[in-house]
């Protein structure tokens, strides 16, 4: 007799229960199309109670094939309620496919007790669920896990001190760094960091009360955003007590005791748990997830990456059938041990521009990169500066911030977005480069290398790629922001991160390099007098100069493997 044959002979009988998921669930579930065969039946044993690691109750539902047998089970916990759409997401999708399915609600959401903290319960409770599996009759060791978002963060927690019994994770959109979700480079990712709020706080209440909220922030968002101070503004918006997110506001820096082990890079770091990671080019956490993938590739740990044309919501709703294929390929394979399923490549990314999918063997590629440098007659040239002259300047006022548009949001305004009004502003520089005479492929991070002086000192950029169409159409790509810390009007040399991307610019289209003072509200404005974003009362106008030789720096693709649209999923060919 094997040891799995062993242990399943020594656990007690189990007798599934005849509890049906809910009918919420199953409506729902009726409407989807392109997702994989139903191999089971599935049973639910709703409103478990499981003790948290200081006790408190842990309120978790049980989905599970009505075939008899062994199966592995997922764990999936959650601070969004265990409903719709989690419920036929996770709960029965996976289960029709031949797993338990542990959907539970974090402390202090859902009916499960205690207090909800952002991130300083979930490994202690992660583990202290993986205790109760233990003693369950149906569990039979192997045990994986699944989720997006902050369900993604539960996931990296439990695996900072992996259980023997984990054997896979399947992290998709997901979240690894608190800080970074709030701050980009000591500026407040205000917009975000208020729909996080809501999403945390009415979710797990169900969908009418997370739309009125949702609906309710909408409508106020313009008002509280620009509200003097800013934290007078964003404390009533949300129509409860969040002290969670005053807190991760007013702690700008990310050195800051208050952020002491809220990071869980570092379980990425050990190669114990093969990990697949999903992410879209418009996720707003898309660059936690390429932060991730780096560092599993470096500790040697078996690991896969796709990358599609997605938002952060779109990828769990047009994107889910490619998100579900290739998350149950990556748990098939490593609980099943049926690796059938999974692609030949590790990493495979929607080329943007063309349409199609691209197989590669690392991601970045370590490209060389091309510079462009502008002009003062607003062109892009990649022919390189012969002095430090000022090339453009421009003036930024707070009180009428620059505003923003599109790209990795949480919001469904995300995405890419026609930037001509955006671009029609005094306040915002594009510099364009010539129509190109063949396809320029950009595969990898994106950066700006700005020589840059202020007239006061304090001051933000934002830096953005745009594809110009042959109709002049400009399209967002990819960009980012970082903070100006100079002493007046002598240049500093100053370097924003503007993400990555896989992008085709067609033959007869343009590059432009797109330069401004912020993107108001997705970040908070400068007030431009030195004050702290949240607590400023008086604003400031303030000139920005670019000086030579500035330069926005793309990486040249290498060799890929393009496929047809319809290979995007694990395991097509």
């Amino acid at each position: 007799m094997t040891s799995a044959t062993h242990e399943a002979a020594s656990r007690p009988a189990w007798t599934p229960p005849k509890g049906k998921p809910p009918l919420s669930a199953r409506m729902l579930r009726a409407t989807w199309r392109r997702l994989p065969a139903k191999q089971h039946e599935v049973g639910r044993e709703p409103g478990l109670v499981v003790p948290a690691a200081d006790g408190s109750p842990l309120i978790t539902d049980h989905y599970f094939p009505r075939t008899p047998g062994d199966f592995p089970t997922l764990l999936v916990r959650s601070p969004y309620g265990r409903g719709v759409p989690w419920s036929p997401m996770y709960g029965m999708l996976f289960a029709e496919q031949g797993f338990h399915v542990v959907l539970q609600s974090c402390r202090g959401t859902g009916g499960s007790g205690g207090r909800f903290d952002l991130w300083r319960n979930e490994a202690a409770d992660g583990h202290a669920t993986v205790a109760w599996l233990r003693d369950q009759p149906w569990f039979d060791g192997r045990l994986g896990t699944v989720g997006p978002s902050y369900l993604g963060y539960t996931q990296w927690a439990l695996a900072l001190d992996p259980p023997p019994e984990l054997k896979a994770m399947a992290v998709q959109v997901g979240l690894h760094d608190p800080y970074a979700l709030f701050h980009a480079d000591g500026v407040p990712r205000l917009e975000n960091a208020l729909l996080v709020g809501v999403g945390m706080t009415y979710q797990h209440q169900g969908v009418a009360a997370f739309a009125r909220a949702t609906l309710r922030l909408q409508r106020r968002l313009r008002d509280l955003a620009t509200a003097r101070p800013l934290r007078s503004g964003y404390v009533s918006a949300l129509a409860e007590d969040v002290p969670w997110l005053d807190e991760v506001l007013t702690h700008p820096d990310a050195d800051d005791p208050y952020w002491r082990g809220a990071s869980t890079a570092e379980a990425a770091e050990r190669p114990a748990v093969p990990i697949s990671l999903i992410t879209g080019w418009h996720d707003a956490l898309v660059d936690q997830t390429f932060e991730q993938y780096g560092r599993l590739r470096r500790a040697g740990c078996e690991s896969a990456l796709l990358v599609g044309p997605w938002t952060h919501t779109s990828a769990l709703q047009q994107g889910w059938p490619q998100v579900f294929a290739e998350s149950l390929a990556w748990l098939r394979a490593h609980l099943y041990d049926d690796r059938s399923g999974l692609r030949p490549s590790p990493v495979r990314v929607h080329m943007g521009g063309e349409d199609a999918w691209q197989d590669l063997d690392a991601w970045p590629q370590s490209p060389a990169t091309t510079c462009w440098f502008p002009t003062a007659d607003r062109h892009l040239t990649l022919q390189p500066p012969t002095d430090s002259a000022p090339v453009a300047s421009f003036s930024y006022d707070p009180a009428d911030p620059t505003p923003s548009l599109g790209g990795p949001l949480l919001s469904r305004t995300a995405g890419p977005r026609d930037n001509a009004a955006l671009e029609s502003r005094e306040d915002v520089l594009t510099f364009t480069g010539p129509p190109l005479a063949e396809p320029v492929d950009i595969v990898g991070p994106v950066s700006a290398r700005l020589s840059v002086a202020t007239d006061t000192g304090h001051a933000d950029v934002f830096a953005r790629l745009c594809d110009v169409d042959a109709q002049g159409r400009s399209t967002n790509v990819c960009d980012g922001l970082a903070r100006i810390r100079t002493g007046g009007e002598e240049p500093a040399e100053v370097t924003v991160a503007m993400s990555s991307t896989a992008h085709r610019f067609a033959a007869g289209h343009r590059i432009r390099w797109q330069l401004s003072g912020g993107a108001h509200p997705r970040f908070a404005r400068n007030p431009g007098t030195g004050e702290p974003a949240l607590e400023a009362t008086d604003l400031a106008p303030v000139r920005i100069t670019f000086h030579a030789p500035s330069a926005l720096l793309l990486p040249e693709s290498s060799a890929t493997t393009s496929l047809p649209e319809s290979s995007a999923t694990t395991g097509s060919s």
